[in-house]
This record gives structure tokens, C-alpha cells and sequence, in this order.
């Protein structure tokens, strides 16, 4: 196995994430077998309860594992599936040293930072990245690693300002032990380190500062590590002498980097390893890109409008789909608080402006999220797209608002809601998990893979599916449609397309008669590639470009996920039982008229 590892030193924020996913490309494309881990130095032992401010957004795996956003750029660039494990943190670290501690393991010795710590870690990286995630059997060749944090800052001091230099964030100080005494664990030839550095520019004389990254590499130097490559992160491309002097008070090569990385690891002779990467692919996809002059405006309705990274996904989803059309995205961000009747009066110029951004836009998203608020201006913005025609996709709360919209509006329920935002509304159209906690935030959603069967062959979400029977999409939502309104939603004209296999769950809703009306309850942004758009962004630009009825034709090249027979089991159980809580006046149509409410974690 040969090692990758990604440190970051001046600042944090430089690309660390985009850095490894790009070595992972590369190296794919030279014929290598790819696997990565990233290092959270946090105490959490996931990224579940952080707020995006934090950490962007919650990127979800296959199996329910709840990561920060750069292992989703991990697996949208080389196109794998890892799993929680990839991604380590230090509240795992020291639970699982606990967990041994408890069970003996240990013979009754004092727990130490250095060794248990620091050799628990090594284990984890050793046992982890030798775990297939292409969906080939046997180990793959080289795994990447990231380290969160940052190694080497500068900290000027009021008494001297040549400054002095720590080893970066604390927390970070475990795993650079454990990093390099894993160096000389795996041996010479085996493990290769890259450094992202800041080469600042200053304004007032222009030119491109060297100073930082050295200092930066000294004092990674100084805690055993000794940098390989430099990835240097400036305004501009790096000027030949600076590249010249990097390389000298460095001690780094200057040359291409995959040719470096495959002589540090001792790969460079090897004969399945090809000495040029094979990036045809995306050289073609970024020529095209490049090429683009249609544009295709979308409107994304949303609470952390202010920090794009909290919808990264989506955002690439949205760019993956818009590139296969032949458009060029242009994204406006409306902060869903500003479409509220209440920011009328409150913020007039961010109401009219948030408005006039809606309706110039020729389709609309309304994604994921938690809290009751800005939700009014979601429902307000599903209202809008249904009434006027416009392309519409709701994603999990998206949907769900769009089921309260149609309630609303369209059953003449005024005060139809989600238990979320209102315990005590009478007419529950979205309702807590059966099986969900109230007590307890982290991993205790509906997360990961599920499955989804189409209940209409004719619909548009199917056809997009390439008419699959059945697709697996992954999920991270606390509540759901209430099925016991189903037969009341249906029968006002609201088509319920997808379901799970009890066919009490609502997955896809759709209006037949809407150019493009689509909610689903999974989240179809963390499966779309570079080179595979997920099918219902697919979709949503199709119909706001005005190609979706070419799209939807047989001959359109669409990849089956699922090419299986049509699910056929029973569809209804007689009875659902909900936690507490209940409406002062429920439906008739409602089992015992319970209903529940949870926490929420971010308002």
C-alpha cells in the first residue's frame, strides 16, 4: 500500500480537499486504485450536529456515515463509495482507545497519547485504506490522506515581530505524531507528503512572498514531517524564480506532480503505471465547459443563502447537469426569509429584490434544511412555481413544503404544517419518523441508502430513471409525509410516484399536469458526478433550458442505476403507530390522531 498524505500550513481554508481530490484523479488516471481518508481533528465524532457554518455542508454516505463536505468531493471526483470509517476524527479516536481501555485490552497500563493514541490511529489508516471502494475485489493501490487543521502558522509577537512559530491547531498534535511514526512504519518509497501553502501577494509592491511557506515548512520539519511536494495556493500562477526559490529553501523538487508522486513512491518504472494520466475525459468536459454561451437561471431558495459551501452538493449537482444540457449556470441565491410577507414591511428593498430574483429565474430548487425559519418563504416559493408553470425541485424539506403548499392552497387546508413547525397544527400533512428520537440530534435521522420504488411508469421522475423499477438514493430527514393523507392528497390531484417498500413512506411526489413539479424526500445531490448528473437535476435544467421532452425520449442516453424487476409486494400496512404528541383536532382519515414532534438542529 502507498500513502498519500495532505498537510496544510500558513492559513486554513487553501484547498487541502480540492489538493487531494485532484492527486486522487491524477493518479486514478494513471491506472492506480484509489482510496482516501480525511482527519478531523474535532471532538465530534461526526459532522451531524455542526452547523454549515462550521464545516459547509453534511455530506452523506451510503451507509448513513455523516461527513464534512471534502469527503463528498472524495467521491463525486473519483467516483467511488467509502464508507464513516474513511473519515476519522478524534472523538472517534479516543472512543474506540476507551472502548478497549474498558475491555482489558490494554492488561491495566496507564493510556497515553503516545502510544495508544498515536498507534490506534495508525491502525485505523492501515486497516481502512486497504478496504476496496471502486467495486473491485482486493485492496486498492494508493490511499490519500487528508489532514484537517493546519501545521506551521506564524505567530507574530508585540516584542519581536521576526515572530515565532507553533505547530498549528492543538488538537491537530496526536496525529502528527501518528503521521510521523507512520512514515517510518510503511518505510521509504511507500508514503509521499504534499503541503498546501499560501505564497502571498502584497498590493504594495505586487510581488508573490515566499517567507510564509518557508517558515511554514520549517516548522513542519520540526515536528518530523518533511514535505515532499509544495502546493502553493497565490492570486496568480507562480512566477519561475519563486517556483526556483520554493524549491531551494524547501528542499522540494520543481516539477510536474504526478510525476513526483510516482518517484516518491517508487512507481515511476512500473508497467501498469503509464507514465502520462489518461484525462481525456476531463480535458473534453472542460473544453466543453469552456465553450458554453447558453445560459440556464436558477433560482435556489434557501436560509444560509450567505455561505455556499452549506450547499455544495447541490450546487455541483446543479453544474454536473447544466454542463450535459449545454448551459451555463447562473445561480440566484434567495434567501428565503426576504420572500416572507413579514419582509415586506420589515426589509421592503430585500423583499422586492429577493422577488424579482424568483421570478426572472426559469427554474426553481428548494433545498434541504431544518427550522421553522424563512420556511413561509419556501412555501411561498413552491406556491409561486406551481402557479406559474415554472421548473420545480424540492429536495427533502423542499418536498416537503410543496406537500404543505398543496395542502394549502389546493385541499383548502389554511392551516396545514409540519409537526416541525407547528406540534399542535390540525391538519399534520408531515408528521415525525415512526421510529425517530426526541431526545438525542446526532444520527438519529432516517440516514443513508434506501430504497425507492416507482408506483407510476408514466411519470416523469421514472422516465428520467430511464424507467428503472426501483433506485437507491441516500437520506437524512427526521420527518416525513403523513401517509394517512395520502388518499386525500392524491384524490386533489398530487401524485405520490415513489415509495419505499411498505408504500408508507412518500419518496417522490409530482404534479402530472405541471411542465416540471418534482419533490423527493432522499437527497439526489450526493450521487452526482462530474460525468453521471444525477437524474432529477438532470431533469430541472432539461425543463428550464426547455429540452426536457427530448430528454425524457427513449433514445436519450440516461444511465439505469437500477435495471430490475418492478417491485410488486404488498403496498399498505394496516396500521402505523406515531410518538407523542397530537393535533387538537385530527382527520378523520388519522390513526388515533398522534402525531409527534423532534428537535431540530440548526434555526
Amino acid at each position: 500500500m502507498k500513502y498519500v498524505l495532505v498537510t496544510g500550513g500558513v492559513v486554513s481554508g487553501l484547498g487541502k480537499g480540492v489538493t487531494a481530490s485532484s492527486i486522487g484523479v491524477v493518479l486514478k488516471a494513471c491506472g492506480l486504485r484509489v482510496t482516501t481518508i480525511k482527519i478531523d481533528p474535532y471532538l465530534n465524532t461526526d459532522a451531524g450536529t455542526m452547523s454549515p457554518f462550521e464545516h459547509g455542508e453534511v455530506f452523506v454516505l451510503d451507509d448513513g456515515g455523516e461527513v464534512d463536505l471534502d469527503l463528498g468531493n472524495y467521491e463525486r471526483f473519483l467516483d467511488i463509495k467509502l464508507t464513516r470509517d474513511n473519515n476519522i476524527t478524534t472523538g472517534k479516536i479516543y472512543q474506540s482507545v476507551i472502548n478497549k481501555e474498558r475491555r482489558g485490552d490494554y492488561l491495566g497500563k496507564t493510556i497515553q497519547v503516545v502510544p495508544h493514541i498515536t498507534d490506534e490511529i495508525q491502525d485505523w489508516i492501515e486497516r481502512v485504506a486497504m478496504n476496496p471502494v471502486d467495486g473491485k475485489e482486493g485492496p486498492p493501490d494508493v490511499c490519500v490522506i487528508e489532514l484537517g487543521g493546519t501545521i506551521g502558522d506564524k505567530i507574530f509577537s508585540s516584542h519581536n515581530d521576526s515572530g515565532i512559530f507553533d505547530a498549528g491547531d492543538i488538537e491537530s498534535m496526536p496525529f502528527i505524531e501518528a503521521l510521523g511514526q507512520f512514515s517510518y512504519r510503511v518505510g521509504p518509497g511507500n508514503f509521499c507528503l504534499v503541503h498546501v501553502s499560501l505564497v502571498p501577494v502584497l498590493n504594495v509592491v505586487g510581488e508573490q512572498k515566499t517567507k510564509p511557506t518557508q517558515h511554514s515548512v520549517r516548522g513542519l520539519r520540526g515536528l518530523g514531517l518533511a514535505p515532499d511536494i509544495l502546493a502553493c495556493r497565490s492570486t496568480e500562477p507562480l512566477e519561475e524564480n519563486v517556483k526556483a526559490k520554493l524549491s531551494q529553501f524547501c528542499h522540494v523538487p520543481d516539477q510536474r506532480a504526478h510525476e513526483a508522486i510516482l518517484k516518491v513512491l517508487d512507481l515511476q518504472f512500473v508497467d501498469k503505471v503509464p507514465r502520462e494520466p489518461k484525462l481525456a475525459e476531463w480535458t473534453e468536459r472542460a473544453s466543453k465547459f469552456d465553450k458554453l454561451k447558453s445560459t440556464v437561471k436558477i433560482a435556489m431558495v434557501g436560509k444560509y443563502t450567505g455561505l455556499s459551501d452549506s450547499y455544495l452538493s447541490v450546487l455541483k449537482a446543479l453544474l454536473h447537469a447544466s454542463v450535459a444540457m449545454g448551459r451555463k449556470l447562473v445561480v440566484e441565491w434567495v434567501p428565503s426569509c426576504d420572500l416572507e410577507d413579514s419582509a415586506a414591511k420589515e426589509t421592503p428593498e430585500a423583499h422586492k429584490k429577493a422577488w424579482k430574483l424568483l421570478k426572472g429565474a426559469e427554474g426553481i430548487l428548494v433545498p434541504g434544511g431544518f427550522g421553522d425559519r424563512g420556511v413561509q418563504g419556501k412555501i411561498l416559493a413552491a406556491k409561486y412555481a406551481r402557479e406559474n408553470n415554472v421548473p420545480y425541485l424540492g429536495i427533502c424539506l423542499g418536498m416537503q413544503i410543496a406537500v404543505i403548499d398543496f395542502a394549502r392552497s389546493i385541499m383548502k387546508l389554511p392551516g396545514a404544517n409540519s409537526t416541525e413547525f407547528d406540534p399542535d397544527t390540525m391538519s399534520p400533512c408531515v408528521i415525525f419518523m415512526p421510529e425517530g428520537s426526541k431526545t438525542h440530534m446526532g444520527a438519529t435521522m432516517r440516514l443513508g441508502s434506501r430504497r425507492t420504488y416507482f408506483h407510476a411508469t408514466a411519470c416523469k421522475s421514472a422516465k428520467l430513471y430511464d424507467n428503472a423499477r426501483f433506485i437507491d438514493e441516500r437520506h437524512r430527514h427526521r420527518y416525513e409525509v403523513n401517509p394517512e393523507m395520502v388518499p386525500e392528497f392524491e384524490k386533489a390531484g398530487l401524485s405520490f410516484v415513489g415509495k419505499d417498500e411498505s408504500g408508507r413512506r412518500m419518496e417522490i411526489i409530482e404534479l402530472p399536469s405541471h411542465k416540471f413539479f418534482i419533490g423527493a424526500q432522499f437527497h439526489p445531490e450526493f450521487k452526482s458526478r462530474p460525468g453521471k448528473p444525477s437524474p432529477l437535476f438532470l431533469g430541472l435544467i432539461a425543463a428550464a433550458s426547455g429540452q426536457l421532452e427530448t430528454l425524457l425520449q427513449p433514445s436519450s442516453n440516461i444511465v439505469n442505476p437500477n435495471p430490475v424487476p418492478r417491485y410488486t409486494g404488498p403496498i399498505v400496512p394496516k396500521k402505523t403507530m406515531y410518538q407523542k404528541g397530537h393535533a387538537k383536532k385530527p382527520l378523520d382519515s388519522l390513526v388515533n390522531g398522534y402525531f409527534a414532534n423532534g428537535n431540530v438542529i440548526h434555526t
